[in-house]
Formats: structure tokens, sequence, C-alpha cells
């Protein structure tokens, strides 16, 4: 099963999505990123957030949409705050589609360390999507009742 974490920037949230998924996802899933305005780099504390987690930040980059044409995914899950005002990217196709809204801590004007606590807090509100996400007993859903599924998770604080 194909995801793909759309967000603006592809920088900070969709880009933790896409490692943590990979990083734990069972053999035959897999996730990408890309963002409909993509910042062109990877904020650097989302980078060292991963690394100290043990989570492999080699090949990550900001995406486009179309840079990830490729991949197919069958689910896009956006990850843009529904709070930030700012524009949440739509992505056309036949692919389930969910709107798993995080708020962004590359934008908090904090000190490094506070800023870092607010990435770790992101990490951890991912995780118990992941978790919820991953204890589905995918062989036994419809794709109505995953959709559904996908939508219970959306409410996971």
């Amino acid at each position: 099963m194909k995801f793909l974490f759309l967000c603006t920037g592809n920088s900070c949230r969709s880009i933790l999505s896409e490692a943590i998924f990979n990083a734990r996802a069972p053999e035959g899933f897999s996730a990408c990123s890309a963002g409909s305005q993509p910042s062109g780099q990877v904020h650097p504390l989302t980078i060292q957030t991963l690394q100290h987690l043990g989570i492999a930040t080699a090949g990550l980059s900001s995406k486009s949409m179309q840079d990830c044409e490729a991949f197919q995914p069958e689910i896009v899950i956006t990850v843009c705050g529904s709070a930030a005002q700012e524009p949440c990217p739509l992505y056309l196709g036949k692919a389930l589609k969910a709107h798993w809204g995080l708020d962004d801590p590359s934008h908090l004007d904090l000190p490094e360390a506070e800023k870092l606590a607010a990435f770790q807090t992101t990490v951890d509100h991912i995780n118990r999507r992941f978790d919820a996400f991953f204890a589905l007993d995918f062989a036994h859903l419809t794709e109505r009742e995953l959709r559904a599924e996908i939508e219970k998770i959306a409410e996971i604080a």
C-alpha cells in the first residue's frame, strides 16, 4: 500500500510523516511526501529530530507533487494544520484521500530547545496515528471500511 503525505512546503510535517511511516511500515507498505509549493529543502530540525530517533534521513528531499506522479499512491494524506490558514494542497486522482492536520513546528518563533520539543510533539502525534493505522486488520477491511478507519484516525490528537 502506497501513501503520499502532502503539505505546502514539504519541509517538516510531510517529511516527518514519510520518514516515520517508512521506518515503521511492514513489507508491502511505502510512503513518499510532496508539497504544493515545496521549499526546496528539508528543515534542519526535521533532519535533527529524525536522526535523534534513529530514522534514516538519506534521500529525504523537498519535492513537488509532480515529482511523485510515478509513485502512484493508493492513499493521499494532507497534513497541513487546519488552523494555520495555509492552502492545503489538493491532489486529484483515484486515491483514497484524507486530512490528518498537524500544527507546523518549523514556523514557531522559539528558542531552539523549545522548538525541538515542538518537533517531538509533532512526532508523537504522527506516531499515535500510525499506531492506530498499523493496528488495522487490512486483510479483512473493504475499501469503504478502510476509508472510515482512516477518517477516524484523523481525529486522534
